[in-house]
């Protein structure tokens, strides 16, 4: 007999799986199976023998049922009536009976099915459930997903009920309510503030209960923090109606008689951020919306960073505790890569985020531009399917359809912890703001619009069919939204309260230049240095690495030598050993771009990893180090997110090579250097960007010094180039030690990195703080030339001085760009006499780096420096290797020219 244990927990899918792949190459699967298989077919041999007992008529008809039942699964939302605007089509080719062997005579046969609510059922039954579920106000793709499990828990959830759910009495009046606030706010603000900007939800009110639902759903779930990310359509009706920001302040914000409560440039209101905590019968949830500037679908990894931020906060169970909810446009979920770089992140261990709602407001129209213009998919959310997650197409006027998929999309992300998306189509009753006029685009579309009513009305009218309430009880919840609006228009304006509370409390909001003490003790760096370099028993990195951490080790106990890796790592670690986290990211920065970094360790056999910064965390604190997709927008926006939440954790992202930043370019000009003062929101994120000319062409040399110091203003961040390894740990030190946070941008090195040149000693650790300049000892009363530069071309003209036997030639490092040390630079300047010559010297095109920005404060302070670098050019770099060494040469020649 054989033992068939091997059959349990053996789905039918995987069965009819696995007997295809037996009947193509029986050695392919494992020998019971054959055994079994081969018995199997036998008996299918015998059944379906051409004799009296097997009627191959009726099994190709049953054949055709089990067929129908999975084309409806897969295809049934092409019938589905989701599109209030549309008549509903109430036949597919695709899913005609002929298509299956069936016709209308077979309607009442019974048939045996599988994995069907019942195991026999009449073909009409079938279609029944097949298309109440499946054909109706939802339409939902799920068979692409690629788990059978996945597939059949949705399958029993959505037969079990047709996706008809049953709602009580108070759950129905509660929906209602939350369609007369959606739809009564819009029509009050159209009346009160005429011709102004709000960009109105009407059209799309159901995604007011639908939010509503979710936070409600928090409960049950046990989720304590809600993280919401949207544009600015129908945001001022979320911002009233979810966040619960009241009526007066939105009202006085119209009015513009209302103090920002900081000081900044501050933003229109249709971009602000809002909390609040909302009690759920005991459970607090609170509800966040993050700040967003106009650059569609920017926010959606910013919301991410800060949910991760969150759940590292709560520990193992955080992903169950806070809910990322992404809410957007359908032209811009089709349209924004940045939409891709985000899914691609949420299945990540460095990224993920326990599974995000995702709910697509599809207006049907993105400005003037119609889907056929805009899309090369059926579907505006689509992209989606690269996840394999459930998408549910709801028809804008079923709100009790759109929260059943609510409820199945809270429950899928507690089981299955994986993103969901629900597609609410809708319309848009008016243009892209209130004063555009769309029938000047799409007349027919608008004259259909402009015919429908709201969809509270329709609601109201089946409530009051259904007999659910008098008609009194439906008109006093109207006349009560109404009333509430009316008596806050005159109410005094709620402050919202300013940042820098709760985590931030201790953090000032002032940027402050006082020097920081950064110096750690000697017996403090080789204690620590002695625990890095202990590797676990039978752990064995390559030959090079274990090499490479015993040398670090060594050149601590010499005090000599310690290069910009070992420089690095020791300021992580003494910074975890103060109790501060640290978390580092990007493409490669495990092991670092340039092979320098090394703080996860590989066994060289079994391919384990080690953290041995991970052996010196105190107090709570936490080292994280992950290599990220290969995306730039996206994951800049995630460490930005994560570090608003997390004040006293030093983040950092890394480019692979600076030049390549500019690929988050919105990230890095809407929220690193304008979120603070539009928002009141600061930020301690740290920017590591690879720069320096060695010859390998215009996208590897240039993180664009010029451009971050563009943005620069108001004391907003901090820019800094530093040149030695002991000024790269001041500097991150300093970032955690401060009174403050600001962004800090940070010019890394690349050939520098292990340049013999470019150490330190461990006495420049254990004295002092970051030097914004770097002036040589001495005094320049005999300098008859002086030298300003920043960066790696400090090196070059230092040695070519020596060789040349300058002495008369005094070189002045500017560590820090912004906020720039003029003083520092006063008092060289002062110094000089008047037959002194300065230049500022670079490696940068005339109008890139530094120069222009540093000229301008040198006039400032009427002093006449001349410029040396490579000439204004287009781009930042010459592709050909032998014309940079020939630059180069030039510039160390029109330095020293006698």
């Amino acid at each position: 007999m054989i033992d068939k244990s091997f059959l349990s927990g053996m789905s039918g899918e995987g069965f009819d799986s696995l007997y295809r792949q037996w009947q193509y190459s029986a050695d392919s699967v494992p020998e019971e199976w054959r055994r079994f298989l081969s018995g199997f077919e036998l008996g299918l041999d015998s059944a379906f023998s051409t004799n009296d007992c097997f009627d191959e008529h009726a099994a190709l008809k049953l054949s055709g049922v089990q067929s129908l039942i999975y084309r409806y699964r897969s295809l049934g939302h092409l019938l589905a009536c989701t599109d209030p605007l549309s008549p509903c089509r109430l036949s597919h080719p695709l899913l005609e009976l002929s298509n299956f062997g069936l016709d209308d005579g077979d309607l009442d046969t019974i048939f045996a099915c599988r994995r069907f609510l019942k195991p026999r059922a009449s073909l009409r039954e079938v279609l029944d459930a097949m298309r109440e579920t499946y054909c109706r106000e939802t339409g939902v793709e799920f068979m692409h997903i690629q788990d059978p499990d996945e597939r059949q828990w949705l399958i029993d959830r959505m037969e079990s009920c047709r996706n008809r759910p049953v709602f009580s009495t108070a759950e129905k009046l509660h929906i209602l309510e939350k369609l007369h606030q959606a739809a009564l706010f819009e029509q009050f603000m159209h009346r009160r503030f005429v011709g102004q900007k709000r960009f109105s939800l009407e059209g799309g009110e159901i995604l007011i209960p639908v939010l509503d639902r979710i936070v409600h759903g928090c409960a049950e779930a046990g989720i304590s923090d809600v993280v919401m990310g949207m544009s600015h359509r129908g945001r001022l009706n979320v911002l009233a109606h979810i966040l619960r920001k009241p009526y007066e302040t939105l009202f006085a914000e119209f009015k513009e008689n209302i103090s920002l409560g900081f000081l900044g440039d501050g933003d229109v209101k249709y971009h602000k951020g809002h909390s609040c905590d909302i009690d759920l019968n005991g459970h607090r949830v609170h509800v966040t919306i993050a700040a967003n500037p106009s650059h569609l679908e920017a926010v959606n990894a910013v919301v991410e960073g800060k949910c991760r931020a969150r759940q590292d906060r709560f520990g193992a169970e955080g992903a169950g505790k806070v809910l990322p909810v992404l809410i957007h446009g359908d032209a811009a979920f089709a349209g924004q890569g940045s939409i891709m770089e985000v899914l691609n992140m949420s299945q990540l261990d460095g990224y993920g985020t326990g599974g995000t709602i995702h709910v697509v407001l599809n207006n049907q129209i993105g400005f003037t531009t119609l889907p056929k213009d805009s899309r090369s998919t059926c579907y505006a959310t689509d992209v989606a399917k690269m996840l394999s997650c459930p998408i549910f197409h709801i028809q804008g006027e079923a709100p009790e359809s759109a929260l059943h998929a609510v409820d199945l999309a809270m429950e899928y992300r507690r089981t299955f912890c994986r993103d969901v998306v629900i597609e609410l189509i809708c319309y848009r009753r008016h243009g892209h703001n209130e004063g555009d006029e769309p029938a000047f685009t799409q007349p027919k579309m608008y004259r259909q619009i402009a015919a429908r009513p709201p969809v509270s009305r329709i609601y109201e009218a089946l409530l009051a069919e259904e007999a659910i309430a008098t008609p009194e009880t439906l008109e006093l919840l109207e006349r009560h939204v109404n009333e509430t609006l009316e008596s806050s228009f005159s109410k005094p304006p709620v402050i919202d309260p300013a940042g820098f509370s709760d985590r931030w409390s201790a953090i000032s909001s002032e940027y402050s230049a006082k020097p920081v003490e950064t110096a750690v003790s000697v017996e403090k760096l080789v204690t620590l240095a002695r625990r890095l370099a202990v590797l676990p028993s039978g752990f064995m990195p390559h030959a090079k690495i274990g090499t490479l951490i015993q040398k670090r080790f060594e050149s601590v106990l010499k005090g000599e030598g310690i290069d910009w890796g070992n420089a690095e790592t020791l300021a992580y670690a003494t910074l975890l050993d103060q109790g501060y986290s640290v978390r580092i990211s990007g493409q490669d920065s495990r092991r670092g771009t340039f092979n320098h970094r090394h703080c996860v360790l590989i066994d060289s056999t079994t391919e384990q990893n080690y953290m041995p910064l991970e052996t010196v965390v105190r107090d709570g604190a936490r080292f994280q180090a992950w290599n990220s997709s290969l995306s730039e927008f996206g994951v800049l926006g995630f460490e930005y997110g994560y570090s608003l939440e997390l004040p006293l954790c030093l983040t950092l992202w890394e480019a692979q090579f600076g030049d390549f930043a500019n690929g988050a370019q919105v990230v890095i000009d809407q929220f690193i250097a304008s979120g603070e003062t539009k928002w009141d929101r600061a930020s301690g994120l740290v920017m590591l960007l690879p720069h320096g000319y060695e010859g390998q062409g215009a996208e590897h040399s240039s993180a664009r010094i010029e451009r971050y110091l563009q943005l620069c203003a108001s004391d907003n961040m901090v820019v800094a180039c530093p040149s030695t390894p002991a000024q790269m740990f001041h500097l991150l030190r300093r970032q955690m030690l401060q009174s403050f946070r600001k962004p800090l941008i940070v010019f890394t090195p690349k050939s520098l990195l292990r340049h013999p040149v470019c150490s330190s000693t461990t006495a420049e650790f254990c004295d002092g703080s970051f030097q914004a300049c770097l002036i040589p000892s001495g005094g320049f009363s005999a300098a008859r030339q002086v030298l300003f530069c920043s960066g790696k071309i400090y090196f070059e003209l230092e040695e070519e001085r020596i060789r040349l036997h300058k002495d008369d030639t005094v070189i002045v490092r500017i560590e820090q760009l912004y906020p720039l040390d003029r003083a520092a630079l006063q008092s060289v300047i002062d110094q000089c006499g008047s037959e002194c010559r300065l230049y500022w010297v670079q490696e940068e095109p005339e109008n890139m780096g530094a120069w222009h920005y540093m000229d301008r404060h040198f006039r400032e302070m009427s002093a006449l420096v001349g410029y040396i670098g490579r000439p204004a050019d287009s781009c930042p770099a010459v592709g050909s290797h032998h014309i940079h060494a020939e630059q180069q040469a030039e510039i160390l020649s029109r330095v020293f020219l006698e």
